[in-house]
């Protein structure tokens, strides 16, 4: 099959590692960059190989012949750029959070639908190693129906420092950490019906929040907490960016644990293993876990792309989880358990 042409649209921190995840899959060629920066254009296509650059999107997509774009800008430029794919009728992966409000980000999928264009959120978190081992234990039913679950990101590990435009972000933790947290909650125990959620600012130098505690009632019947901070204080034990994840069931629990262990405890004792990730040369030791799980969401994106079978972060499904994460702001505004409004 003849590789798809895409285009990067960015240049910053994540362009970097998700440029080369792209280039750990067959059947995909990055044959153009855009920065509005031409300078970091030019470096990231010299550093990768990448044919031609641009400080001009549009006429990046009245130029090249793409089969699809990859927006790994800022999120304020989001709603910008998958509108002109649209317009282009292009097909889109954007990055998460998908938009800043609400309305920006169901504008964006009604855009694309009305226009008939393939549009995807690369919402990695879900395809980490232990995460897709954890889904697939619970699936298998080994510790019968979950009722109640715990998954944490609590660390002291200093995010303003590499990524300094989260600082300006008037939401920050629940948007940027949360959206995954919550994507991940949602692929293991599906909808949330009802949402409460109480944030702080510990961090005296930032507009957002930088911690977040979020209780949710599942459709099912399990209650999910969702605790995550990016304090910058001093922990014990700090597995930055690990997720750990402990869940109760009828029949035994099972907890990811850190360094990826994963303990499944039933009447038959405890059975431990540990899954790490794959250890790319292109990846920051400090993200590795997550850089490395950009190369299966990538993968699931493109076998959608090539009409091999449907992708799991569509546009359409990460909108539930943009829904829950607004629906946790208004709760931290309200006190108020709020429902989110989320078809299924």
């Amino acid at each position: 099959m003849k590789p798809l042409r895409f285009a990067i649209l960015g240049a910053g921190f994540w362009a970097n590692y998700q440029l080369p995840a792209w280039q750990q899959i067959p059947g995909a060629e990055c044959v153009a960059i855009y920065n509005r920066t031409l300078a970091k254009a030019e470096k990231l296509a010299e550093r990768f190989g990448v044919a031609a650059v641009y400080d001009d999107a549009d006429k990046l997509l009245e130029t090249e012949d793409l089969d699809f774009i990859d927006v790994i800008t800022n999120v304020e430029t989001h709603s910008r750029f998958v509108h002109l794919a649209a317009k282009h009728k292009t097909p889109v992966i954007c990055q998460k959070p998908m938009a800043l409000t609400l309305g920006e980000a169901e504008n964006m999928v009604t855009a694309c639908r009305r226009a008939r264009v393939p549009f995807y959120i690369h919402e990695n978190w879900r395809w980490q190693t232990p995460i897709r081992l954890l889904k697939r234990f619970l699936d298998e039913g080994k510790i019968g129906k979950p009722f109640r679950a715990r998954m944490d990101l609590i660390s002291g590990f200093p995010v303003f420092k590499n990524q300094p435009f989260l600082r300006e972000l008037e939401q920050f933790i629940i948007t940027d950490l949360g959206s995954h947290i919550l994507d991940v909650a949602r692929f293991l125990f599906g909808e949330a019906e009802t949402v409460y959620c109480q944030t702080q600012r510990v961090h005296k130098n930032i507009k957002g929040e930088d911690v977040a505690t979020i209780m949710q009632r599942t459709r099912a019947g399990a209650t999910v907490l969702c605790q995550m901070a990016y304090a910058e204080n001093f922990l014990e034990r700090d597995r930055f960016p690990e997720t750990c994840i402990f869940i109760e069931g009828q029949k035994g629990s099972i907890e990811l644990a850190p360094d990826y262990w994963i303990r499944v405890t039933t009447e038959s004792g405890t059975h431990a293993k540990r899954y790490p990730p794959a250890r790319y040369l292109w990846a920051d030791p400090a993200y590795d876990v997550v850089h490395a799980s950009i190369v299966p969401c990538n993968a699931n994106i493109l076998g959608a792309l090539q009409g091999g079978h449907k992708a799991e972060t569509t546009a359409d499904d990460n909108l539930k989880t943009v829904r829950l994460v607004f629906a946790c702001y208004e709760s931290a505004r309200s006190g108020k358990e709020i429902r989110p409004q989320i078809k299924s």
